[in-house]
Protein backbone atom coordinates (compact mmCIF):
# COMPACT_ATOMS: atom_id res chain seq x y z
CA UNK A 1 0.00 0.00 0.00
CA UNK A 2 1.20 3.49 -0.91
CA UNK A 3 2.06 5.65 2.17
CA UNK A 4 -1.35 6.52 3.63
CA UNK A 5 0.37 10.95 3.96
CA UNK A 6 0.37 10.43 0.04
CA UNK A 7 -2.89 9.59 -0.98
CA UNK A 8 -4.47 12.02 2.25
CA UNK A 9 -2.42 14.52 0.10
CA UNK A 10 -4.30 13.66 -3.18
CA UNK A 11 -7.39 13.27 -1.48
CA UNK A 12 -7.36 17.35 -0.59
CA UNK A 13 -5.77 18.03 -3.54
CA UNK A 14 -8.45 16.26 -5.71
CA UNK A 15 -11.21 17.76 -3.60
CA UNK A 16 -10.21 20.89 -2.46
CA UNK A 17 -12.43 23.40 -3.65
CA UNK A 18 -14.94 20.47 -5.41
CA UNK A 19 -18.29 20.74 -3.76
CA UNK A 20 -20.13 17.81 -5.92
CA UNK A 21 -20.35 14.65 -3.36
CA UNK A 22 -20.96 12.04 -6.24
CA UNK A 23 -18.18 13.46 -8.20
CA UNK A 24 -15.59 13.48 -5.50
CA UNK A 25 -16.76 10.13 -4.52
CA UNK A 26 -16.17 8.98 -7.86
CA UNK A 27 -12.57 10.64 -8.12
CA UNK A 28 -11.77 8.77 -4.57
CA UNK A 29 -13.28 5.80 -5.90
CA UNK A 30 -10.57 6.20 -8.82
CA UNK A 31 -7.44 7.20 -6.35
CA UNK A 32 -8.11 3.97 -4.25
CA UNK A 33 -8.56 1.66 -6.80
CA UNK A 34 -5.29 2.66 -8.89
CA UNK A 35 -3.35 2.91 -6.02
CA UNK A 36 -4.49 -0.21 -3.80
CA UNK A 37 -3.22 -3.61 -5.20
CA UNK A 38 -5.16 -6.85 -4.70
CA UNK A 39 -8.43 -5.04 -4.82
CA UNK A 40 -11.24 -5.89 -7.10
CA UNK A 41 -14.02 -3.38 -6.34
CA UNK A 42 -13.84 -0.25 -4.26
CA UNK A 43 -16.74 1.99 -3.80
CA UNK A 44 -19.01 3.84 -1.68
CA UNK A 45 -22.68 3.30 -0.41
CA UNK A 46 -24.70 6.32 1.08
CA UNK A 47 -27.05 6.31 3.93
CA UNK A 48 -30.57 7.30 3.25
CA UNK A 49 -32.47 8.18 6.07
CA UNK A 50 -35.71 7.71 4.88
CA UNK A 51 -35.42 4.12 3.66
CA UNK A 52 -33.02 3.46 6.14
CA UNK A 53 -30.84 1.88 3.83
CA UNK A 54 -27.31 2.13 2.09
CA UNK A 55 -27.46 3.01 -1.76
CA UNK A 56 -24.80 2.23 -4.01
CA UNK A 57 -22.56 5.18 -5.14
CA UNK A 58 -19.25 5.96 -7.02
CA UNK A 59 -17.32 2.86 -7.42
CA UNK A 60 -15.28 1.25 -9.75
CA UNK A 61 -15.39 -2.88 -9.92
CA UNK A 62 -17.92 -5.11 -11.20
CA UNK A 63 -21.56 -4.18 -11.33
CA UNK A 64 -23.02 -4.32 -7.52
CA UNK A 65 -26.06 -4.29 -5.49
CA UNK A 66 -28.06 -1.10 -5.27
CA UNK A 67 -29.60 -1.17 -1.54
CA UNK A 68 -28.48 -2.52 1.54
CA UNK A 69 -30.38 -2.54 4.17
CA UNK A 70 -28.99 -1.44 7.78
CA UNK A 71 -27.80 -4.87 9.62
CA UNK A 72 -27.81 -6.87 6.47
CA UNK A 73 -24.13 -7.89 5.54
CA UNK A 74 -21.21 -6.45 5.51
CA UNK A 75 -21.67 -3.12 4.46
CA UNK A 76 -25.25 -2.78 6.69
CA UNK A 77 -23.85 -4.43 9.61
CA UNK A 78 -20.88 -2.02 9.63
CA UNK A 79 -23.34 0.99 8.79
CA UNK A 80 -25.35 -0.05 11.49
CA UNK A 81 -23.38 -0.54 14.16
CA UNK A 82 -20.79 2.43 12.98
CA UNK A 83 -17.73 0.11 13.10
CA UNK A 84 -15.60 -1.06 10.92
CA UNK A 85 -15.49 -4.59 9.50
CA UNK A 86 -12.76 -6.51 7.89
CA UNK A 87 -14.15 -10.21 6.95
CA UNK A 88 -11.40 -12.40 6.04
CA UNK A 89 -13.16 -14.95 4.20
CA UNK A 90 -16.92 -13.82 2.96
CA UNK A 91 -17.99 -17.13 2.82
CA UNK A 92 -17.70 -17.27 6.58
CA UNK A 93 -19.65 -14.32 7.40
CA UNK A 94 -23.35 -14.70 8.22
CA UNK A 95 -25.36 -13.18 6.10
CA UNK A 96 -22.84 -12.05 3.74
CA UNK A 97 -24.72 -10.66 0.47
CA UNK A 98 -22.28 -12.31 -2.93
CA UNK A 99 -22.79 -9.26 -5.31
CA UNK A 100 -19.20 -10.59 -7.34
CA UNK A 101 -18.20 -14.81 -6.80
CA UNK A 102 -14.35 -13.59 -6.64
CA UNK A 103 -14.27 -11.24 -4.12
CA UNK A 104 -13.05 -13.45 -1.19
CA UNK A 105 -12.41 -10.27 1.43
CA UNK A 106 -14.35 -7.73 1.96
CA UNK A 107 -13.17 -4.26 4.38
CA UNK A 108 -15.85 -2.03 5.14
CA UNK A 109 -15.86 1.64 6.92
CA UNK A 110 -18.55 3.65 7.85
CA UNK A 111 -17.99 7.26 7.04
CA UNK A 112 -19.37 9.44 10.07
CA UNK A 113 -19.70 12.95 9.24
CA UNK A 114 -20.87 15.32 12.00
CA UNK A 115 -21.79 12.66 14.33
CA UNK A 116 -24.36 11.64 11.49
CA UNK A 117 -23.77 7.99 9.36
CA UNK A 118 -22.77 9.43 5.56
CA UNK A 119 -22.41 6.17 4.42
CA UNK A 120 -19.84 3.52 4.31
CA UNK A 121 -16.54 2.98 1.97
CA UNK A 122 -16.40 -0.79 0.91
CA UNK A 123 -13.15 -2.35 -0.49
CA UNK A 124 -13.50 -6.10 -2.22
CA UNK A 125 -10.33 -8.36 -2.96
CA UNK A 126 -10.13 -11.54 -4.80
CA UNK A 127 -7.46 -13.08 -2.05
CA UNK A 128 -8.54 -14.26 0.98
CA UNK A 129 -7.32 -12.20 4.20
CA UNK A 130 -5.93 -8.84 1.90
CA UNK A 131 -6.81 -6.34 4.45
CA UNK A 132 -4.03 -6.74 7.33
CA UNK A 133 -4.72 -4.72 10.59
CA UNK A 134 -1.82 -1.86 9.01
CA UNK A 135 -4.28 -1.49 5.80
CA UNK A 136 -7.06 -1.26 8.04
CA UNK A 137 -5.54 1.43 10.16
CA UNK A 138 -4.40 3.77 7.25
CA UNK A 139 -7.99 3.22 4.83
CA UNK A 140 -9.45 4.68 8.60
CA UNK A 141 -7.11 7.49 8.65
CA UNK A 142 -7.77 7.85 5.40
CA UNK A 143 -11.42 8.16 5.78
CA UNK A 144 -11.66 10.51 8.89
CA UNK A 145 -9.63 12.88 6.24
CA UNK A 146 -12.58 12.28 3.67
CA UNK A 147 -15.57 13.05 5.94
CA UNK A 148 -13.77 16.17 6.86
CA UNK A 149 -13.66 17.70 3.39
CA UNK A 150 -16.27 16.37 1.29
CA UNK A 151 -19.60 18.47 1.28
Amino acid sequence: MPEISLLIAQLKSLLTGEHNKFANLANVSALLMQNLSEINWVGFYLFDPEKDELVLGPFQGKVACMHIKLGKGVCGTSAKEQTTIAVDDVQQFKGYIACDSSAKSELVIPLIKDSQLFGVLDLDSPLKGRFDSKTINALEEFCQTLVKVID
